[in-house]
């Protein structure tokens, strides 16, 4: 009687173009790693019919070794797509906010809370550590942060506010580990603290800037 409208489907990206895609990507930061792929699988599939033929059943051996090689390739492959993803959006505006946006358990990312003429940036993330507050940039930016943790404690007093600094100097953290080190700080809050802190600061909003696009790793790898 009554017309619904039926919701799309949402379409999945294939799994095979997200593999396609990492591999550009890998390719253009690591033009080598065709070769090695192939290499690394080869060695090991030779090496399990050697042992095959080893102990008189080289087919034997070669079934056995096939699904072995494979693994140790796809294994291979996801560490150095890995380094190549943060390689390519290294030095970019935002590429900090990239990589924090790229947690997809227990924390939220507001990017560019806070920017200046340099394109200095501040980021701010709320999970159960607290209110993480990342700095992307020159000397300025320490100073940026140290204005946003105010505003962070003036709106969520109690709450423990985080500095962190992206870079590779000393009291910095590599764009590489900035994910496994936000996602390891100790937990200071409850689930329930945590979503009242997050409706606190979302009144503070943000920027929008654009942020790096790329195949960034789920987690810390790229799957």
């Amino acid at each position: 009687m009554f017309n619904r409208k039926k919701k799309e489907p949402k379409i999945k990206k294939p799994r095979f173009q997200t593999f396609r895609d990492a591999y550009k990507v890998t390719r253009a930061e690591k033009p080598w790693i065709g070769w090695a792929l192939i290499g690394l699988f080869l060695v090991v599939l030779v090496v399990g019919i050697s042992i095959g033929f080893w102990l008189g059943r080289p087919i034997y051996g070669g079934f056995v070794t096939l699904p072995l090689a494979a693994l140790a390739t796809m294994f291979f492959f996801t560490r150095v797509a890995g380094s190549a993803a943060y390689a390519s959006i290294e030095g970019q505006i935002g590429a900090g906010a990239s990589v924090l946006m790229a947690i997809r358990k227990g924390w939220t990312t507001t990017p560019a809370v806070a920017v200046n003429k340099q394109q200095d940036m501040v980021h701010r993330s709320v999970g159960r550590a607290g209110i993480v507050l990342t700095g992307e940039g020159g000397f300025a930016v320490r100073q940026m942060v140290t204005d946003e943790k105010r505003k962070s404690e003036r709106y969520a007093p109690g709450v423990p506010v985080i500095e962190v600094f992206v870079g590779d100097g000393e009291g910095q953290v590599p764009l590489r580990k900035l994910q496994k080190h936000v996602t390891k700080l100790p937990k200071k809050l409850t689930p329930h603290q945590m979503r009242e802190v997050r409706a606190r600061l979302k009144a503070v909003g943000g920027m929008s800037l654009p942020i790096p696009k790329g195949p960034m790793p789920k987690g810390v790898k790229i799957r």
